[in-house]
């Protein structure tokens, strides 16, 4: 029987698909965040700052709730699995969408090598302190980084389902036991019980005498290193089966937990090892914060859990900025060059090829690190160090585009009227806080390690200025393509609510 064309049916195209729910938006940024691994070693980036170190987190706390309300309106208007890269290049041009999109890619991936190297680092201490790996060579730490990529490789190429609802409830359990230490530690140091005479104060949110805004703002960034990630979500608008409410409520219900979360826990590390010079000195060169509190202050046996609740916690890490580092890349090739390569789809609906690119860079710059870190042993920690801190000097910039793009839909063109002009003072105070602290990183100029960071990450960015600027023609090509996929249409004026 001949079949009329009201009869044929069009096979669905391969894409993302939409079968995610909150939970697992919120599993993403809670992982891709890491709250017990960040809290266990990145209070030691910022102890430049002194006993200042929670104010350090503080401000970076306040600056990302200032910008979570930049990825809440956006997220309620776009969905797109680009994220910064759709919602700047949809905004503010593609062209500018280019530069968001390569700095998001780039600042996902240095992330992934950040956490490898803590899996590494976290990984073999338990086998040596569970008595697995007796006397490791000094390679040790790199063979875990392996094992950690390769699982990562394996996991971000099926779907996201189950394995974002898997990191959520690891991720949770390990910050509860971080909670049940935190507690304990406030509770003797109130009631003058702490050893070494630790005492409650609340200088640790003040700097002390000989200590310079500028130490206290190179901190800030290992504050925003803490809590990046809470916007990864925003790489399941496509996915996601309600994106213009879910997305939301993930992105803002993480930033306001990694606010609370890190504040405490950070004040408790500080007053827990004490405010005097041996305290701080001791806080600055501890393996682990919160394994080394645990043990002073609960049992020796807690320093175990803590290392093993810390090593999945980075693993589960690793595992969430590859999974956002590739939503990203597939994105714009797909927009770019169509739906072939690293823009195609696998049979399960995830980005594999991506995924393997992604991984691939990962190993990479994590080989560059090896090559120029003159200790095989400390190459695994420089790796975290040298990464976050480039990572997140690339993130403050997408920051400050997207919230500039949020600025020009919302309060200039009035795309969304039923927000009120005076919330523009939000998105104005985030770019006074990033602006700020970008400033405070490149003047004076770092020396020593730190004076490669910013080249480092200025070269990452001028690597999309250039491609926009010598291939204009591909640049009008992906700025048809975000006007015109369905990824990246309006939501309706009942979602923005």
């Amino acid at each position: 029987m001949a079949t009329t064309p009201a009869q044929k049916t069009t096979a669905a195209p391969p894409g993302l698909k939409r079968s995610l729910s909150v939970w697992s938006a919120v599993g993403l940024s809670l992982a891709l965040m890491a709250p017990s691994m960040a809290a266990n070693i990145n209070p030691q980036g910022a102890s430049g700052a002194g006993r200042a170190v929670p104010l350090a987190f503080l401000i970076a706390a306040v600056g990302v709730l200032l910008v979570a309300y930049t990825f809440v309106r956006l997220c309620q208007y776009y969905r797109h699995s680009g994220s910064a890269y759709a919602f700047v290049g949809a905004t503010l041009g593609p062209r500018a969408g280019v530069v968001a999109g390569w700095g998001l890619v780039g600042t996902y991936t240095f992330y992934a090598v950040t956490t490898a190297g803590a899996a590494g680092v976290f990984g073999s201490g338990l086998f040596e302190s569970l008595g697995l790996w007796k006397n490791q060579p000094s390679w040790s730490p790199i063979l875990f980084v392996g094992v950690a990529l390769a699982l990562a490789l394996l996991l971000a190429a099926m779907p996201a389902k189950g394995g974002t609802n898997v990191l959520l409830v690891v991720e949770s359990l390990t910050v509860a036991l971080i909670l049940v230490v935190t507690v304990t530690v406030l509770v003797k140091v109130i009631g003058h019980t702490a050893p070494g005479g630790a005492h409650f104060t609340m200088s640790v949110f003040s700097l002390a005498h000989g200590t310079g805004v500028s130490a206290l703002f190179l901190g800030v960034v290992f504050g925003f290193l803490s809590f990046a990630g809470f916007e990864a979500s925003a790489t399941l608008g496509e996915e996601a089966r309600n994106p213009s409410r879910d997305i939301p409520r993930a992105i803002l219900g993480v930033a306001i937990f990694g606010g609370v979360y890190f504040v405490v826990v950070t004040a408790a590390e500080v007053m827990g090892f004490g405010t005097s010079s041996s305290g701080l000195t001791a806080f600055a060169h501890s393996p682990s914060l919160l394994g080394d509190l645990g043990s002073s202050y609960v049992g020796a046996w807690v320093g175990n859990v803590i290392t093993a609740g810390t090593t999945v916690s980075a693993f589960g890490c690793c595992l969430a900025s590859t999974v956002a580092a590739a939503r990203v890349a597939y994105a714009m090739s797909r927009d770019t060059f169509g739906s072939r390569h690293v823009g195609a789809a696998n049979r399960w609906g995830t980005p594999a090829a991506a995924t393997g690119l992604i991984t691939v860079a990962t190993v990479v710059i994590y080989v560059v690190y090896v090559a120029v870190s003159t200790q095989a042993s400390s190459v695994a920690e420089n790796a975290f160090f040298w990464s976050g801190t480039i990572g997140t000097l690339i993130l403050l910039v997408v920051y400050v585009l997207a919230t500039l793009g949020m600025v020009l839909l919302v309060f200039v063109r009035r795309k969304v009227p039923s927000v009120p002009m005076w919330q523009v003072i939000i998105p104005i105070a985030a770019i006074v806080v990033l602006g700020y602290t970008l400033y405070r990183n490149v003047y004076p100029y770092p020396t020593g390690d730190g004076y490669w960071f910013p080249i480092v990450g200025g070269a990452w960015l001028a690597v999309a200025v250039a491609a926009v600027l010598v291939a204009p023609r591909t640049t009008r090509r992906l700025g048809a393509a975000l006007t015109s996929r369905e990824g990246i249409t309006a939501a309706t004026a009942d979602d923005i609510r």
